[in-house]
């Protein structure tokens, strides 16, 4: 089992506790108020407790930290936790300037750790549901998108209600619109202290035309978190503080005489489990670090939160200026390799120890990471996002809709789709299908991966073969289409299995293999489960 130690026994860290020792994960819990520690200490007894976030980082049974401090200290806590070896998980924002969340994610990656930022909502049931839907078209062509979060206190000092509330509802547009905004625009409104705005109204304009808004404040005389979605063929409101969390309305307009005559129908109410979405949170972090999976708010996401909410900031102090995204900061593209002959159409982010060959095309929009290497006559874009250290060999086109984890490798002449029905009289830009290319993949030369499949970690595509569905993670496939023949091992080598055990005769790694659970290693496991 994962041992993890929270950092931040105030009220919502008392939340995050309270989770992970539900999950039998909690191993210490660390907070600077003594009374604090005292009064968490009544309630675990069995857990160790710690003011010193310093010495309690040289814990050698330790595997992570979640960090639930004030959001000041937040950056410089990943940082330590990351020099300790620990993987992390801190609660939301991940740092209050973009360059300080840079480097953080730049280390993550360097350092192979977990990093996961609490953008919570992204775990919500009912965010999920809402999130299917419209990627099943339920919605139509998605218009606008509105959201609320008001509530009277708590009141900041380190951060403005922009900073401390809009994340959340920031992280769930960018989810459920599927772009990055190409322009920002905030007001607000100063009314208890000196230069820390109580209220503020952002716009976000997408490229697809979708229209954004995220009304927030803690100056308001009612608490409420609400979301409404408006598609050309239904609305969708998700009001966190109904029993009916989420629920359509088949509304219609009907042209008539040439003027719009508004049609109404009853309400739909949408189940959704009823599952905290915290603890959903605090498991799908465990998994990461057992597994060494990407987390769903990894680094890379919490960037391009931090991308708008620092353009937001920016507009606020232009008094209300509209800003557009790659024009809010410095260059992000220092220490990246192009050459000549490459085109990298701006705004985009490319983190630095990445190389560009000859003839390639990296389109505005795209994120690729720290060490990538993009072979001659590539093209990315727009709107992908390719993790750290990925290699893409010569004559491939990363298309809109397709995301590279980590340490995946695309062989030459590969090829992805993003649209499952293409016809070039009909344009179909609103129906690409979502590609996910999971951490250390390898996708042999020729091979073609068709839209809208996940393909698992460390899994291994031979050369010319067809994916069609879902490639499980170790899976070795070959042919047309694609069959499984095999499991491979983390260094690449097939892996012989007996009665349900392999072992790596590389590396020495040691497999389970069973039906139901698929290829796991489990060497790692038992030293974890093994510590004391």
């Amino acid at each position: 089992m994962v041992r993890v130690a929270c950092i931040g026994g105030g009220a919502w860290g008392a939340n995050l506790i309270r989770n992970f020792s539900t999950l039998g994960a909690l191993h210490a819990i660390c907070d600077s108020d003594p009374e604090t520690l005292k009064r968490h200490a009544k309630t675990y007894p069995q857990v160790a407790v710690n003011e010193s976030f310093t010495m309690l980082l040289k814990h050698p049974a330790l595997d992570a930290v979640v960090i639930a401090t004030p959001a000041g200290q937040h950056a410089s806590m990943v940082k330590q936790a990351l020099e300790a070896g620990k993987d992390v998980f801190v609660e939301k924002p991940l740092a209050l300037t973009l360059p300080e969340g840079r480097e953080v994610v730049e280390m993550a990656a360097r350092a192979s750790r977990i990093l996961m930022v609490g953008h919570v909502l992204q775990y919500h049931p009912a965010v999920r549901a809402l999130n299917g839907l419209i990627a099943r078209g339920e919605l139509g062509k998605v218009q606008y998108v509105y959201s609320t979060r008001l509530n009277i206190g708590k009141f900041r000092r380190e951060e403005n209600i922009l900073w401390s509330f809009a994340p959340h509802d920031i992280s769930t547009i960018l989810l459920l619109v599927g772009q990055m905004p190409s322009t920002v625009q905030a007001s607000g409104g100063t009314y208890l202290q000196q230069g820390i705005p109580d209220v503020t109204i952002t716009s976000l304009a997408f490229p697809s035309g979708v229209k954004g808004h995220v009304f927030v404040s803690w100056l308001h005389p009612f608490k409420e978190q609400k979301l409404v979605v408006v598609g050309d063929k239904k609305m969708a409101v998700l009001d966190d503080l109904s029993k009916e969390k989420l629920v359509l309305y088949p509304h219609h307009v009907d042209w008539i005489d040439r003027a719009p005559v508004a049609r109404k129908a009853d309400a739909e109410v949408v189940p959704v489990p009823a599952e905290e979405p915290l603890a959903n949170e605090c498991r799908h972090f465990l998994d990461c670090v057992e597994r060494r999976i990407q987390p769903h708010t990894d680094g890379r996401e919490a960037l391009r939160v931090l991308e708008v909410l620092h353009a937001g900031q920016l507009s606020l102090d232009r008094e209300g200026a509209a800003v557009r995204l790659g024009t809010a900061s410095e260059p992000t593209n220092q220490g990246v390799q192009v050459h000549p002959t490459a085109i990298v159409d701006q705004p985009c982010e490319i983190l630095p120890g990445t190389r560009i060959w000859h003839f390639s095309h990296v389109h505005a929009g795209c994120r690729i990471g720290a060490d990538c290497n993009i072979g001659q006559n590539v093209v990315i874009g727009p709107h992908v996002t390719i993790g750290t250290r990925v290699k893409i060999q010569n004559n491939v086109s990363v298309y809109e809709g397709v995301t590279l984890e980590d340490f995946v490798f695309c062989g030459p002449s590969m090829v992805f789709t993003n649209v499952i029905n293409p016809r070039s009289a009909i344009p179909r830009k609103t129906e690409i299908k979502k590609t996910l290319i999971r951490h250390d993949a390898t996708l042999g030369a020729n091979c073609t991966i068709v839209c809208g499949v996940t393909v698992g970690r460390y899994a291994f595509v031979g050369a010319g073969t067809v994916v069609i569905r879902d490639v499980a993670d170790h899976a070795l496939v070959v042919g047309n289409p694609a069959r499984q023949v095999g499991w491979m091992c983390e260094c690449g080598i097939t892996l012989n299995v007996l009665k349900g055990r392999a072992k790596c005769e590389a590396c020495g790694a040691r497999y389970a293999v069973d039906r139901k659970r698929g290829c796991r290693r489990v060497d790692k496991a038992s030293l974890v489960e093994g510590t004391s």
